[in-house]
């Protein structure tokens, strides 16, 4: 608080009296201390943030276009909640598939400081494996990764899908994901896995 007086150049007190009317958006510690976002400082002085908020979004294929609505919407709530404005990037196609056209622009515009924040429906979307790496990779350009979904799935369930999808994408690699032979391999996959 007393940090945000001096830059404001108002006293604790006021900033405590503008909390109480709504003027200002405070915080609280688990202390129950109060301390002012950045972003509410920004917004008193009249600065705008440049950096922008990106919603990301992916399905596996096109036969979930369903799917990748759902997870627009959801975004685009979320962000319309909290007031700010988003720039939406879909991709269709595989989680393991680095070379999505929509992801590698994301990657350029966190490497480049354009993007405060990314909000995702679920971790999985961004990507398949090594969210968490991902994840601090973007906050080392300042970039927080929101995610707004969080499926609560038991250690066993997680590992079963990963290993499906998996065998799926090298089986897919190998025969073509058109061919009798792929459906044939997943297939037997799936109920190898489920079943055990």
């Amino acid at each position: 608080m007393k940090e945000a007086s001096e830059i404001l150049g108002v006293h604790v007190r006021t900033l405590q009296k503008w909390d109480r009317e709504g003027k200002i958006r405070c915080v609280r510690t688990v202390g129950g201390k109060r301390r002012v976002p950045e972003s509410e400082i920004k917004r008193i002085l009249g600065l705008h943030e440049e950096r922008k908020v990106v919603g990301y979004v992916r399905v596996s294929s096109h036969t979930q276009r369903d799917d990748l609505e759902r997870q627009i919407e959801a975004i685009n709530q979320y962000a319309k909640e909290r007031g700010w404005s988003i720039e939406i990037l879909k991709d269709i196609g595989s989680g393991l598939n680095e070379d999505r056209r929509g992801f590698q622009k994301l990657l350029k515009m966190v490497i480049n400081r354009e993007v405060s924040k990314v909000i995702i429906a679920y971790p999985d979307r961004l990507a398949r494996f090594g969210f968490k790496i991902l994840q601090q990779f973007f906050q080392s350009y300042g970039t927080e990764i929101i995610v707004i979904n969080r499926e609560e799935k038991e250690l066993k369930e997680e590992l079963v899908e990963d290993l499906i999808t998996i065998i799926s994408h090298f089986a897919g690699k190998l025969y073509g994901m058109r061919s009798h032979k792929y459906r044939e391999v997943v297939k037997s996959a799936k109920q190898l896995l489920q079943d055990s």
